[in-house]
């Protein structure tokens, strides 16, 4: 990491913790700082607990989407890899888009593959968690509606994320429809760019040459990927269990407090809020948990303070958890996100 991106990394953090800030202010520190202080230890606990079973779930996606590529992973590595490959998404800005070049790094490192394997094993994972959660979406929205009428917030969160969601489909679709040609045009302009500004060494011709067949070889792994539908159907429930796994560590934080929210809510509010690691801001801290406020307040009758201290419980361990074993395992494999 050079100057520049390290600077943009300070600066993101810096504007995440402020954006935290506000939003405590806003709806009361001391309330805040009151509720947090009353949670029950268990539930917290639990929530922590939670964190962690979401974290197994989705590593083994990532273990069974490397088997369908051929590369052997251990369950327990697969777990540590993943927590790192989270790490990566948590330090840098636009979320699993800013992480994932380290990510795979540390994949094709931990599993001995080459690092266009490891980018194709990450980016699938993430792909891939992108279907249960727009049925989750509509699952909850649909029986929301059906004993409360949906507020024009929620109407407009949904129809955002609607949308947005089909465009990143779209594109991927278009991507993949025309990935022969984006393997024959691409490479030829992008090479002697490359050279030109000093990011790679070798000569143009060379370049080219190198970048069609990383290019190659990664669209053939994606179809590899999809080759398997018991593998896939395994891949998208796991997916699915980790998303539930998520509702039950809010329901954890919300309980640690006294609160009872109605699963249906959090189906489909933590999808939505998640949208929001899509901005600049290391993790897409700071914008979660302001989608995640306004979300909760305008659908339950709990209180903008309570509802900022469960959130903050729910971040702290799905936030923290792969911050911390992650961290150790980027250390562990010899992976500096920070260098």
């Amino acid at each position: 990491m050079d100057g520049d991106q390290r600077r943009a990394l300070i600066v993101g953090a810096l504007v995440a913790i402020a954006i935290l800030v506000v939003i405590i202010v806003v709806v009361g520190a001391d309330r805040v700082v009151e509720a947090l202080l009353s949670a029950a230890p268990a539930y917290v606990v639990a929530t922590f607990g939670m964190a962690i079973c979401w974290l197994g779930a989705w590593s083994i996606m990532l273990k069974l989407v490397m088997k369908s590529l051929d590369v052997e992973i251990s369950a327990i590595k697969a777990f540590f890899v993943y927590a790192g490959a989270l790490f990566a998404n948590n330090i840098t800005p636009f979320g699993q888009a800013g992480g994932e070049p380290i990510a795979a790094m540390l994949i094709s490192k931990a599993s001995n593959s080459r690092y266009e394997t490891g980018l194709v094993g990450i980016a699938s994972v993430d792909v891939l968690n992108v279907v249960p959660s727009i049925s989750l979406v509509f699952v909850g929205v649909g029986y929301y509606a059906t004993t409360t009428a949906v507020e024009s917030r929620i109407e407009t969160a949904v129809s955002s994320a609607v949308v947005l969601i089909a465009a990143i489909l779209l594109v991927l679709a278009l991507v993949w429809r025309y990935r022969y040609a984006i393997i024959e045009r691409l490479p030829p302009v992008i090479a002697p760019r490359l050279g030109e500004f000093g990011i790679a060494q070798l000569d143009a011709d060379t370049l080219e040459t190198e970048l069609t067949d990383r290019m190659e070889r990664f669209f053939e792994n994606i179809e590899r990927v999809a080759a398997s539908r018991w593998r896939m159907t395994a891949v998208v429930g796991l997916s699915l269990t980790g998303w539930l796994f998520q509702v039950g560590a809010l329901l954890m934080a919300f309980s640690a407090l006294g609160y009872s929210v109605s699963p249906a809510v959090l189906l489909f509010v933590i999808p939505l809020a998640n949208l929001a690691g899509a901005t600049p801001l290391p993790g897409g801290v700071g914008g979660i948990e302001a989608v995640f406020v306004t979300l909760l307040v305008a659908t339950t009758g709990i209180s903008a303070s309570a509802i900022t201290a469960a959130v903050l419980i729910f971040r702290g361990a799905i936030f923290g958890v792969p911050l911390v074993i992650g961290g150790a395992s980027m250390s562990a494999f010899g992976i500096r996100a920070l260098q």
